[in-house]
């Protein structure tokens, strides 16, 4: 993931297996590209926005598809896991945005939404491939 080449910092608010393991989640290559050529923090933040939105498609193709294969009772766990895992990804990232920690707090935050959504996307199909 080229975010962390532009900064460096961000790898103290990363945990380590996050990074390696950034291109196995499913990021686009454009989302590489478009990070290679942002110079500034908020064309950063334009980048993750941007996949974000392809990756919460992805999400929600796969927990629409995960719940077109389950029972009653399989459907109304996952909705209510799904409904936990949002509520948690929210909070969780919510603290990466420390109103004092600048612009590297705002690009922290924006990457740990990105990375637990595109996590998540990967859970979902994993679960979808198991049960076909």
């Amino acid at each position: 993931m080229k975010l962390f080449r532009a900064a460096p910092c961000l790898l103290l608010l990363i945990p380590p297996f996050a990074i390696a393991q950034a291109e196995d989640i499913g990021l686009s290559k454009g989302f590489d590209k478009c990070m290679d050529k942002a110079v500034s923090t908020m064309e950063m933040i334009d980048c993750m926005t941007e996949e974000n939105t392809s990756q919460d498609k992805r999400l929600n193709r796969a927990y629409k598809s995960l719940m077109e294969t389950l029972s009653a009772e399989r459907k109304k766990k996952l909705q209510e896991a799904q409904r936990a895992w949002i509520k948690y990804r929210d909070a969780n990232c919510d603290y990466y945005n420390d109103p004092e920690g600048g612009s590297m707090a705002r690009i922290g935050a924006n990457n740990c939404v990105l990375d637990a959504t595109a996590r998540r996307a990967q859970e979902l199909e994993n679960f979808q491939k198991a049960v076909e």
